[in-house]
């Protein structure tokens, strides 16, 4: 009886473990996988092939815009006003090129055939036209009598990973931050370039500690992360900020929240910018190059005023999928017009507003 006994005890455990393990534990454990709202808890199950999927669609994107400069001494007085064609042809001997570049992450949204679009964060490729600085006098008040005036005169948007990478700006909203590219190949390619296929959902709809995934190439790098919503429906179209860890590169990177569980994604929003704060910071001319200087003696050489810029990291803004679904219809005619259609993007999750 003592050999018999001994050897219930564990068959008895065994039978709990295994019902414990059961679906009415995954119940239990989690009692709102089906209650409509968007998840709060990490995904209960894999959802690494929707992510691979997903990832597929999300390009890294290289701008760079090319200026011609024209420089003036303050005491030649030259305003706004005085720019004309021929006083930029006096110049034009002085006159030096540069260049602006940023980088940032696109989703394509259109892909049929040879046509491709893609959104993005009009910051990323929104580069201005027309550039100018200001003399600044003896009690270092701004004048305006122009010190620098730069025209753009040619701009470059590369994405990543394409047949042809170069494509042009096809809509842009500078207060928005929003901006569709697109290009049309040469060639069809080789294979069908995939789209985001996911429906629209309701940012408005996120609540406090929400889940949410976020897809970008913050510093170049691809990757995926995750991070938990804050303060939701900070505006009237619904944006919110996200803990993540936000570096360069990451703008434009698409936000999706889980409804039910995994796979119902849905796009909630896109990430734009993060918190940070300026400084001027004295330093050496760029003429000292990598030079270590000796702290405990005094620097005597040319100094100069820098921008620098400490990144906050951990709150991140995110531009909410209302205002992205806004500015999808809002130029849509032009869009179907240039023969890009975003009617299928534009779907929303039978539980989105």
């Amino acid at each position: 009886m003592a050999h018999t006994s001994h050897r219930f005890i564990p068959l008895a455990l065994s039978s709990f473990i295994a019902l414990s393990c059961g679906p009415s534990a995954y119940k239990t454990v989690y009692p709102v996988l089906s209650d409509g709202a968007y998840d709060s808890e990490f995904p209960y199950r894999s959802s690494s092939q929707q992510l691979e999927q997903i990832m597929e669609s999300v390009k890294r994107i290289s701008c760079i815009a090319y200026y011609k400069v024209y420089s003036f001494r303050a005491d030649e007085k030259i305003k706004l006003r005085n720019i004309t064609s021929d006083l930029l042809d006096r110049f034009d001997d002085s006159s030096v090129f540069t260049n602006n570049s940023t980088s940032g992450t696109a989703t394509v949204i259109y892909s049929s055939g040879r046509r491709l679009a893609l959104l993005t964060c009009a910051h990323v490729v929104g580069f201005p036209d027309t550039v100018v600085t200001y003399h600044i006098n003896a009690e270092r008040r701004l004048t305006d009598n122009i010190s620098s005036i730069a025209f753009k005169k040619r701009q470059s948007n590369f994405v990543a990973m394409l047949p042809e990478g170069e494509v042009s700006i096809l809509a842009i909203d500078i207060d928005a931050d929003l901006a569709v590219l697109g290009t049309e190949l040469n060639v069809p390619p080789s294979r069908p370039i995939p789209a985001f296929r996911y429906p629209l959902g309701s940012a408005k709809e996120l609540d406090w500690g929400a889940f949410v995934y976020l897809f970008g190439y913050p510093s170049g790098f691809k990757m995926i992360t995750k991070g938990i919503v804050s303060n939701p429906n900070k505006d009237r179209h619904g944006s919110f900020l996200i803990d993540a860890v936000f570096t360069r590169g990451f703008s434009g990177g698409i936000c999706l929240a889980i409804r039910d569980g995994i796979p119902n994604f849905e796009l909630v929003g896109m990430v734009k910018l993060v918190a940070a704060h300026t400084s001027y910071v004295v330093t050496p001319g760029r003429e000292y190059g990598s030079v270590e200087f000796d702290s405990s003696v005094p620097y005597t050489g040319n100094v100069y005023v820098e921008r620098k810029t400490e990144i906050e990291y951990g709150i991140t803004q995110a531009i909410s999928v209302e205002r992205i679904r806004e500015f999808l219809e809002e130029n849509s005619t032009l869009l179907s017009t240039m023969g890009y259609s975003v009617s299928g993007l534009l779907q929303s999750s039978p539980k989105g507003s």
